[in-house]
């Protein structure tokens, strides 16, 4: 649960018998503080063993017995003492890498490592106190190591693969095992925990293959013209990569292989258009999109973006002339529809923020009460991202036209899987918070469909949602929560989103999995979802769809790995599914797998533009015909927004800070006077099921066109 309380720093001292620590409440998270600047000659720590707690990791709840060995800055941990002796580990932290909080009456110990975030839990207060002094000491000494000798101390936690002649090494020779680094260090970029994006984000087996390449011929004295080939073709292989994903990170590392091959050409004689003409397919497994394409059936554009929806006709001033689609390319009809193609300013600077001085009060509390910098913020909010969630709706008219129930599932888990590839740029920022009676409006003629979204509640934050075509109505409701655990940030969406597509009387529903902010204090943000989704009808037993979002790790090429099926009403499975969220979902089995949806490339530099795709650019514009028919609450018209877009920081950081301060007014008048504000545009219903759900109160529309929102002006007044 989330803590309310406020969080205590503590500093790392050594554990001392006369050791006067400061005193935090029962409740409170403490923040164990790294090494201070001049401190040095921390002695080495003993040994220190014994069972713990420990968290399960997702999917699994609860909490199971383990047994952890603390060793010079590193845990480790497995099932027995017999299992760690025997090195069948089932775990390893640096702690001296780890962002370490404590909370002494729960005697919870939290440990951060970017990738993954253990919570461990002791029952005794002695043992809980012996093992916070123990990793305080150890944690201090691992850093203190790693400040001294920061190459070694990277080098000791990867070890490189050992040769296959050899017998297999102790745990604790694979821990002192030691690389030779080159003398120009070209390979810092290849190294798995480098700053390199591409090591921090995907992970993935080829730029481990590289990394693992290079090293095994750094290792070897004599440089084997074999060896140095077989490195080439792993280098050839990025590079076709590089000409098909147009991805800058593969590139700078695939630069700095060749670097190397050039050296080491050199010294063997061997011209470089020689190693690389030796080409052959790595043994590795490469991305589903390049592997299926010979099966690939896209899903096509739905005709109601040839010819425009009669349903809404009415609600446009001036409605724009049908723009042709081809059949197919949804995902470059961006540029025929009309809209902008790119932001006004690209985004700002945020070097100098130092995010750890915002954040180190709220270690495991809700960050959506924490006021931050407008550079930290995307032009867009809450409700936005909301309809940005339907930027593949042609899924949805497809899924209308299917007649079997079970493919017309698998479709749905395609759309249900779409609305997060948006994300896979966009860790370096987040939406705006929206203001309680906020609202937004989406008329997509050239898709067919038309959408409104409100805040409905501020504390807790609850954005609504529902949007209606000709082929399908949509609509949710979704309260979130963030955490915030020393160096990731956690997005926990609660709540359910709804499906009903009347040609055949479904009623789908589904729940949002967890997002994972990475990197949020340093180094390049990277960001990842897991969990898993269920996906009924709710109308129908006839099948039943459940997809695995996988947590990925730096050992494993399953980075944004999406797993499901669909399932028929006695259990059997009669379609797999698989892929990945930021590349494109699959039906059924290697080689013969059909791609049912992928996403559309991304525009011009969007690097420069926090990282939006062309439906996003398109989101927030603000058409001449259109200002006269919003409301005042649409969020197109929030000025500091507005100013962000523009590039305005100055204008946009004072309007954040008068807007915010306008709502605290408004929410200290209202509660003195008893007042209770009810959205305008939804409606709280209970279900079947006894839950609480906003659903469109069936006003807006009819508001809209009359008499229009010009009656309500007095009223609506957020900034």
């Amino acid at each position: 649960m989330v803590d309310k309380s406020s969080m205590v720093h503590t500093s790392d001292t050594l554990p001392t018998s006369n050791s006067s620590s400061t005193v935090a409440e029962a409740d409170s998270w403490e923040i164990i503080e790294g090494l201070k600047i001049g401190q040095s000659n921390v002695q080495r720590p003993d040994k220190h063993e014994g069972f713990m707690l420990k968290k399960r990791k997702w999917p699994l709840k609860g909490w199971h017995k383990r047994f952890f060995v603390l060793d010079n800055g590193i845990l480790k941990y497995s099932k027995s003492p017999i299992d760690i002796q025997k090195g069948k580990l089932h775990g390893s932290i640096d702690v001296g890498l780890s962002v370490m909080s404590i909370k002494k009456r729960a005697r919870r110990i939290d440990l951060d490592t970017e990738e993954h975030i253990y919570h461990l839990k002791v029952k005794s207060q002695d043992i809980f106190d012996a093992w916070v002094s123990k990793l305080r000491h150890h944690r201090l000494y691992r850093q203190n190591e790693i400040v001294r000798s920061p190459r070694e101390a990277t080098m000791r936690t990867f070890p490189p693969p050992a040769a296959k002649e050899s017998p297999k090494p102790a745990p604790s020779e694979v821990r002192e095992a030691k690389v030779s680094p080159p003398a120009d260090d070209y390979f810092t970029y290849l190294r798995p925990r480098g700053n390199c994006r591409f090591a921090r984000a995907e992970r993935t087996s080829t730029n481990l293959a590289l990394w693992q390449g290079y090293t095994g011929c750094k290792m070897n004295p004599v440089l084997s013209p074999r060896g140095v080939c077989v490195f080439a073709r792993v280098c050839l292989s990025v590079l076709k990569r590089v000409v098909t994903a147009a991805q800058s990170e593969h590139l700078v590392c695939l630069l700095v292989g060749f670097l190397f091959l050039l050296q080491a050409g050199d010294q063997m004689g061997i011209p470089l258009t020689q190693q690389a003409s030796n080409e052959s397919r790595l043994s590795m497994s490469e991305s589903v999109s390049e592997f299926f394409d010979a099966q690939e059936v896209l899903l096509s554009a739905s005709s109601s973006e040839n010819e425009p929806g009669a349903l809404f006709h009415h609600l446009l001033p001036h409605p724009p002339p049908p723009l042709p689609v081809a059949n197919g390319d949804f995902a470059g009809s961006a540029f025929r529809n009309g809209r902008r193609s790119c932001l006004p300013a690209p985004c700002p600077d945020t070097s100098n923020i130092n995010l750890w001085n915002i954040l180190r009060n709220n270690i495991g509390k809700d960050l959506s009460k924490v006021s931050m910098p407008v550079e930290l913020n995307e032009p867009l909010n809450t409700l936005q991202r909301m309809c940005e969630e339907l930027e593949y709706s042609e899924l949805l008219d497809k899924a209308a036209e299917t007649e079997d129930p079970l493919e017309r599932m698998v479709v749905v888990a395609a759309f249900a899987v779409s609305g997060y590839s948006s994300t896979y740029y966009r860790a370096g920022s987040k939406p705006f918070n929206p203001l309680l009676g906020e609202s937004y409006e989406c008329i997509r003629e050239d898709k067919g469909f038309c959408f409104f979204s409100e805040q409905v509640s501020h504390h807790p934050p609850i954005s609504a949602c529902h949007c209606e075509s000709k082929n399908f109505t949509f609509w949710q409701d979704v309260r979130w929560k963030n955490k915030f655990w020393g160096k990731s940030m956690e997005v926990l969406p609660i709540g359910t989103v709804n499906l009903m597509i009347p040609r055949f009387g479904d009623q789908y529903e589904w729940n949002k999995v967890t997002t994972c902010v990475h990197n949020i204090l340093s180094g390049q943000r990277w960001i990842e979802h897991y969990g898993e989704i269920t996906i009924r009808n709710t109308k129908s037993s006839a099948c039943l769809c459940k997809l695995t979002f996988v947590k990925g790790n730096y050992w494993s090429s399953n980075v944004n790995e999406v797993q499901g099926f669909v399932m028929d009403q006695e259990g059997k499975v009669v379609h797999r599914l698989f892929g990945k969220w930021h590349e494109g979902l699959y039906c059924g089995v290697p080689p013969s797998a059909k791609c049912i949806w992928r996403p559309g490339s991304m525009p011009t530099d969007y690097e420069l533009y926090y990282g939006f795709t062309r439906f996003a650019i398109e989101l927030n514009e603000l058409c001449p015909e259109l200002k006269d028919v919003l409301p005042r609450t649409d969020a197109r018209f929030r000025p500091d927004q507005r100013h962000l877009e523009e590039g305005n920081l100055e204008m946009a950081s004072s309007e954040k800070q008068r807007i915010e301060d306008l709502q605290r007014v408004r929410r200290k008048c209202n509660d003195e006077n008893n007042v209770k504000l009810e959205p305008r545009f939804f409606k709280k219903v209970v279900d079947g099921n006894h839950r609480e759900r906003w659903v469109s109160n069936n006003t807006y529309w009819e508001l809209r066109k009359n008499p229009g929102f010009i009656n309500m002006e007095s009223t609506m007044n957020l900034w």
